[in-house]
């Protein structure tokens, strides 16, 4: 825990917002050379990014976001040049990357031998996490950069993903030196996270359907990884959880609890009237932050029922973590 000192700084420091200019974009990667910590719009969340090399930024995210220490992080790189620099691709790896890089998808691969990637990025492991995103901000903003950055969601360690540069200001406002507004994410759950290796395995459901990547691979995915030493981020059993306690697969609601409907459910919110699950992962955590705000600390909000296929599977994968027991 940081000492008063230090949170009386962190409080101190002055949050920029930054316009998605080239001028913005270009501040933005000097903050990152000096080892401060940058939020910047991805496809999937906000992330918050920090340059990987370095333990000391590193370990600053860590303190921004009050995470667990054992909770790895995903490095962002702008090409997949950059990705193997730091990782080593299989067959496995270079098909994924054809099929679905830039985008949402994250590969756990081995460390490469000698890679700019400060261990606390990886919690210890001889694997890396690597990503290479779709959104053309956080595209310009690594090329500009020019090396890896460790960017976990941009939200403090537990609590609702931010989808717009509001509610990283929300959550992170004086702890962190800017935030890139690029406008709300289109895709809003996290980047798929697979794991590669003797066998393929999935190790959190997001922004890319399991189904699709299995048809590239041509061979099941099943689930794997351990919430009690994860190898990537998204596996601890309570995450992105709000401030009110959270129940699934309600057909209405219950005294005192905000409702939040799917197709013909209908509530205070909806995340999709048409019952379409790409729709419903974009609205899912800036309405799951809405609900919490209505609701009240001491509230309870409830999800209708959302089929558990293609993206439904992610967001009742977030849906269950925000309900686990805290």
């Amino acid at each position: 825990m940081a000492t008063p000192a230090r949170q009386t700084l962190r409080q101190m420091e002055r949050t920029e917002t930054l316009a998605a200019t080239d001028a913005g974009i270009a501040r933005a990667a000097d903050l990152l050379r000096e080892g401060r910590l940058v939020a910047f719009p991805t496809e999937t969340v906000y992330g918050l990014g920090g340059n990987a090399a370095r333990d000391e930024t590193v370990a600053r995210i860590f303190e921004a976001k009050g995470r667990p220490r054992f909770n790895p992080l995903i490095a962002h790189v702008p090409d997949i040049a950059a990705a193997e620099r730091i990782a080593l691709f299989d067959p496995d790896a270079r098909a994924l990357a054809s099929a679905f890089w830039p985008g949402p998808l994250t590969m756990v691969l081995p460390l490469r031998d000698g890679a700019a990637i400060s261990p606390l990025v990886t919690a210890g492991h001889r694997t890396v996490a690597v990503r290479l995103p779709a959104h053309p901000v956080a595209r310009a903003l690594l090329a500009a950069f020019g090396g890896p950055v460790a960017a976990p969601s941009a939200n403090p360690s537990g609590r609702v993903s931010p989808t717009r540069a509001e509610h990283v200001l929300a959550g992170l406002a004086g702890r962190i030196a800017a935030v890139v507004d690029g406008g709300a994410c289109a895709v809003g759950v996290e980047s798929t996270i697979v794991s590669l290796g003797d066998a393929p395995r999935l190790l959190r459901p997001g922004g890319v359907p399991v189904e699709v990547i299995e048809a590239a691979l041509g061979r099941p995915v099943p689930p794997g990884g351990s919430e009690l030493a994860p190898s990537a981020p998204g596996q601890l059993a309570s995450h992105y959880a709000p401030g009110a306690a959270v129940r699934m697969g309600a057909r209405g609601a219950e005294t005192g609890e905000i409702l939040v409907g799917f197709g013909p459910v209908r509530g205070d919110f909806t995340l999709s009237e048409t019952g379409d699950l790409v729709e419903a992962a974009a609205n899912l955590f800036h309405i799951l932050r809405e609900a919490d705000a209505l609701a009240g600390p001491d509230g309870r909000i409830a999800f209708a029922p959302v089929p558990d296929k293609g993206l439904g599977r992610a967001i009742n994968d977030r849906l269950r973590r925000a309900a686990a027991p805290r």
